[in-house]
């Protein structure tokens, strides 16, 4: 099937992603289009075309990471099994928290705020927003389903990531914290979906 025009193929479209989240973490706002065409092999115009503008093109970063985060939620079996989904969800949340390159790109956003409130306004919608939105839409059709009794599934999804990320985001963005294992992140992550539960079970 033939692309409508400004479309670009799945794999150009994961290497401008994966140049420009590195680029972004590199260098910040300070990335140039260039440098990232030249690392995903495409032109700059194809990067502009596609995307416009430095905040479309992060948000998209975003999108990306976000889908893959909440990931878990949308499994066939995550509906029956709700605490093992929520313990996923929070491997994924950590994972991407602790990264050097989810570290980088928050602390660009937040360096850049004052300036181009846009692009905050951009990562916070694509990011930390929607994925406590999709939480709260699962966590409300698990109560519709009669598995969960979640009142107000807004605030709970928010008490989750809560639960989950804590003091490690701002320790990652101050580079004092420490480096965890695979074990520790299922454990932590496995903990507060098991409390998590036991405040909303139905």
């Amino acid at each position: 099937m033939p692309r409508a025009p400004g479309q670009i193929d799945l794999a150009k479209t994961e290497a401008i992603l994966d140049a420009a989240a590195e680029v972004f973490g590199e260098r910040g706002l300070a990335a140039s289009m260039e440098e990232i065409a030249r690392r995903a092999r495409v032109s700059k115009q194809t990067i502009y075309n596609h995307y416009g503008s430095k905040p479309e093109l992060i948000r998209a970063i975003v999108d990306r990471r976000v889908a893959e985060i909440t990931a878990p939620l949308l499994v066939p079996e995550a509906v029956d099994h709700p605490q093992e989904a929520l313990a996923a969800l929070g491997r994924s949340m950590l994972n991407a928290v602790l990264t050097a390159r989810g570290t980088s790109m928050l602390r660009m956003t937040v360096e850049s705020a004052g300036e181009q409130p846009d692009l905050a306004r951009a990562f916070f919608e694509a990011g930390p927003a929607t994925s406590r939105r999709r939480l709260a839409e699962f966590l409300k059709m698990e109560t519709e389903n009669g598995r969960m009794a979640v009142d107000d599934p807004v605030l709970a999804a928010e008490f989750f990531a809560s639960m989950v990320i804590g003091g490690h985001q701002i320790a990652q963005l101050l580079g004092v914290e420490r480096q965890f294992s695979a074990a520790e992140i299922d454990r932590v992550a496995g903990e507060a979906a098991a409390r998590f539960m036991k405040a909303y079970s139905a």
